[in-house]
This record gives C-alpha cells, sequence and structure tokens, in this order.
C-alpha cells in the first residue's frame, strides 16, 4: 500500500474518524492501493453485526433507521450505516443526504452515517459496500446498518450478505402479500409493518404473519411480524424490534449459523471477485468484441449457433481455466 495509506491505517487504528471517512473513499473512488486496503479491513472485521434494512421506497426506513439508532445508542453501542442511494448520473453522487434523513442520530457521536452512490452499479447499489462494512466492522462499530432505497435485484443481493435483513413493509406497499416479490419474501428475517397507525395496517401484518407461518421456519427460524410507527414521539414498536433484532442474532450465534453466513457472503465476494477478473481479461481485447458482434448476424440467419460464436470468441488458451489445482493437494515442498 502507499505511503499516504499506511499513514492513515495508522490514524485509522488510533481511533480517528476522519481517517474511516477517508479510507472509505478510497474504496469508492478505488483509487491506488485500494485492493489491498479491502483485503486488509477483511482480515480485522468480523466483529461487527450486519443488519440489512429493504423495502419499497415511501416505506419510511430512514425514519424507522433513526429510531433504531437512537434504541442501540442507549444501550452503549457504537454504531455503523450504509445508506445505499442512486447516484448522479453526472457526478456519481449520492442524491439523498443521509444525515438529512436521519436527522436526530446523526448528532451522536457514536454514530457514524455514510451515503454510498452506485456509481453505475446495476439497481442503485455501491458495488464496493461490503468492502466499506469491514471498515466499519474493524473500526469497531458493534452493528452495522444497510440501508437499500429500492427492492430489486441488485438491493435483495447486498442484504443478501447482511446477518439479519430487516423488510420494512408500509400499509400502501400494495394490495397484499401477492403483490410482493418472491424474493423479498425468501430474504426476510423479521418483517416491519410501518406506518402502523394508518388503515390497512393490521391487515397486511396479518396476511404476513399467515404467508409465513404457513411456510414455517426457515433454517429453524420464523421470522417476526412486527408493528411500528417510526414517527412517533415515544417510537413506537422500536424497542420491540431491536429485542427481535437481538434475538435472531443470538439465534444464530447458538445454531452455529452465524459464522457460516458470514463464510457464504465471503465466499460470494470471492468469486465475484474472480469472475470480475476474468470478464476483464477477456472483454478487454477489442477484437474479441467485434468477433461477438459480427457474429450476431449469422446467429439471426442460423448460420451458427451460440456454442460456435463462443468457441470463436473464446481465447485458445482457456483450456488453462478448465481445471484449477485441488486447494488440498499436497505438493512436493509439503
Amino acid at each position: 500500500m502507499t505511503a499516504a495509506i499506511e499513514a492513515l491505517l495508522r490514524d485509522f487504528e488510533a481511533g480517528r474518524p476522519r481517517a474511516l471517512a477517508r479510507l472509505i473513499s478510497l474504496i469508492e473512488d478505488e483509487a491506488p492501493g485500494a485492493r489491498e486496503l479491502e483485503a486488509w479491513a477483511l482480515a480485522r472485521a468480523g466483529q461487527g453485526y450486519r443488519v440489512g434494512m429493504t423495502g419499497p421506497p415511501g416505506a419510511g426506513k430512514s425514519s424507522l433507521l433513526d429510531g433504531l439508532l437512537r434504541a442501540y445508542g442507549a444501550r452503549g453501542l457504537r454504531l455503523g450505516v450504509l445508506a445505499v442511494d442512486p447516484s448522479s448520473p453526472f457526478t456519481g453522487g449520492a442524491l439523498l443526504g443521509d444525515r438529512i434523513r436521519m436527522h436526530e442520530a446523526s448528532r451522536d457521536a457514536g454514530v457514524f452515517i455514510r451515503s454510498l452512490g452506485s456509481r453505475g452499479s446495476l439497481g442503485g447499489l455501491s458495488a464496493r459496500t461490503e468492502a466499506v462494512a469491514d471498515l466499519l466492522d474493524a473500526f469497531g462499530h458493534a452493528r452495522i446498518f444497510i440501508e437499500t432505497v429500492g427492492v430489486g435485484q441488485s438491493e435483495l443481493d447486498i442484504v443478501e450478505n447482511c446477518f439479519s435483513t430487516v423488510v420494512v413493509l408500509t400499509p400502501e406497499s400494495g394490495d397484499g402479500i401477492q403483490t410482493m416479490k418472491a424474493g423479498l419474501m425468501e430474504i426476510g428475517d423479521l418483517f416491519v409493518v410501518n406506518k402502523a397507525d394508518r388503515d390497512g395496517a393490521e391487515r397486511l401484518a396479518g396476511e404476513l404473519e399467515a404467508t409465513l407461518s404457513g411456510r414455517g421456519p426457515r433454517e429453524g427460524w420464523l421470522p417476526p411480524v412486527l408493528r411500528t410507527v417510526a414517527t412517533d414521539a415515544d417510537g413506537r414498536g422500536v424497542e420491540a424490534l431491536v429485542d427481535a433484532i437481538e434475538s435472531h442474532r443470538e439465534f444464530l450465534a447458538r445454531e452455529g449459523r452465524l459464522a457460516l453466513r458470514r463464510h457464504e457472503a465471503v465466499a460470494r465476494r470471492a468469486r465475484a471477485a474472480v469472475d470480475a477478473a476474468v470478464g476483464a481479461a477477456l472483454w478487454g481485447d477489442g477484437n474479441r468484441m467485434r468477433v461477438v458482434e459480427n457474429g450476431v448476424a449469422k446467429l439471426l440467419d442460423g448460420r451458427i449457433g451460440f456454442d460456435a460464436l463462443v468457441s470463436s470468441a473464446l481465447p485458445a488458451d482457456l483450456g488453462c481455466l478448465e481445471a484449477a489445482p485441488d486447494p488440498g493437494a499436497r505438493t512436493p515442498d509439503d
């Protein structure tokens, strides 16, 4: 790593938030040394508990998160928030102000809040969110909340790498459970009907409970359905949500699933890194793209099939990728 990054890491280890913010920017910008920084952070992470919050726009996720931060802060925990926002197509910057949306909690010195712009990645998500979460973890944040803007596939992908996923809905979210995406029902560990003082809230909560009960527990856990009114002065239902998140954390730890979820999340990142490297190597050759483009006409008139096009586009020495060395095999040096 560069001397500048090493200096920042010394400040980071001394507990200076400004160094944390600077390091996050390096990862977001994919600056020189960022990949080494990601590995450094990953090796030092593992103590923080990651909670994903997703749901349709307008569900009140930020207001609910503001209440959660205040409730957790009262328990003496250091907290981190990554608010993944849409990005400006011109600057790549996050359009929504995280500190405006979570105005109360942002005044607490024990809370670190950061917006992450998608910078063009599919579905409005930052490809570096997990690496930034590692930095928050290594900095000593006991609970790390990752809030997504919507419920597209990419949003679901990122909360999949959290340990607990909270799905936030409102009575206006749709006409019953039939309108909800199957993926949203599958990833939720806890379901919250926010704005529960509105008409239709109990009906939606009842439908959720009936659907979840009908499916039965997933890996031993039956997702609870909670009611909240995050904008109430007393944050109605927020403390119960905190207790439910902590119950899920304790369940995962007790059943040995917490370490498994972390392993699976890092494995997904590793596969994605390999995919990205292979894709960059393949498409870095402009001739290969021209081969594919020229083959489209042949595909359309039936002169070739997809297998033939793939064979013509791939490098001749791709056979070297067919069998990787067995990581468990003994070598002459063993």
